[in-house]
């Protein structure tokens, strides 16, 4: 006699679930023209981090291998989920060939938290593309098999760091979701006494590069503060004996004196 009324209570906390977006649109094999408008729409997909704590987002246009994919232009930039989930784009005829199911999109949000989550849409067509694709991507696309999205790649902070990141105020907040005169910049991080990793990895996640077509406005930023360090450094004084001054040789002047007339 319970469970119905379970169900109904699973039923009214669905709708308030959220999670990382994932692409509803280009669907998979979907064929497109290319330098038109289309609109380019995401959706929940019911696992973490929640779609509330991303503040921004980076569309991209990509081809090639799913394991690297080569991004081929930046279809938006600054985007914001308040907005919506979608956005309408136009991509350039130039930008690569007609290749069959060559082309997909991928989302880089940003969390509030710090870090950054890309997901993938399934791979698609722009037909009327006048552009040439690289030798590599040329050779990637021929190894694709099927019109399967590339894995998400996760580089947000974890929940424990979030933590400690929203204790730090104004220094815990990504420097990019920050505006105003004033920025704020986290703690540096003090260099080891010895090196003993055979193995590195990047302190931060990669971030995508769009070059300037254009001249820039001046930027807003005019001061950045960065977090005092909390190391202490202790010191003692070099009780080693001090050594006598070498005595200076001769040599030289007696080698002059021979050219004196």
């Amino acid at each position: 006699m319970h469970l119905p009324g379970a169900l109904v209570f699973l039923a009214t906390l669905a709708p308030l679930a959220s999670a990382i977006p994932v692409f509803s649109s280009p669907a998979a094999a979907a064929s497109l023209p290319g330098g038109t408008s289309m609109t380019v729409e995401w959706k929940d997909d019911g696992t973490a981090p929640a779609i509330a704590d991303l503040a921004s987002y980076q569309l991209f246009l990509y081809s090639g291998s799913g394991t690297a994919p080569t991004q081929l232009y930046a279809a938006a930039s600054n985007g914001v989920y308040t907005t919506g989930n979608s956005a309408t784009v136009t991509i350039p005829v130039g930008v690569g060939g007609s290749t069959t199911n060559a082309y997909f999109f991928g989302l880089m949000s940003t969390a509030t938290a710090g870090g950054t989550i890309t997901t993938y849409s399934s791979r698609f067509t722009l037909t009327g593309m006048t552009g040439t694709f690289p030798a590599a991507v040329i050779t990637a696309n021929a190894a694709v098999t099927d019109t399967s999205p590339p894995a998400t790649v996760n580089n947000v902070v974890d929940a424990g760091s979030a933590s400690s990141t929203h204790a730090d105020g104004n220094f815990g907040l990504a420097y990019t979701l920050q505006t105003g005169l004033t920025r704020y910049a986290p703690m540096q991080p003090v260099p080891p006494t010895a090196i003993t990793k055979t193995a590195t990895i990047p302190l931060n996640p990669t971030s995508a590069v769009q070059f300037a077509t254009t001249f820039l406005s001046n930027p807003s930023a005019v001061t950045t503060l960065t977090e005092s360090q909390t190391f202490s450094v202790s010191s003692r004084a070099n009780t080693a004996a001090t050594q006598s001054s070498p005595t200076p040789s001769n040599d030289m002047q007696r080698f002059l004196n021979r050219w004196k007339d």
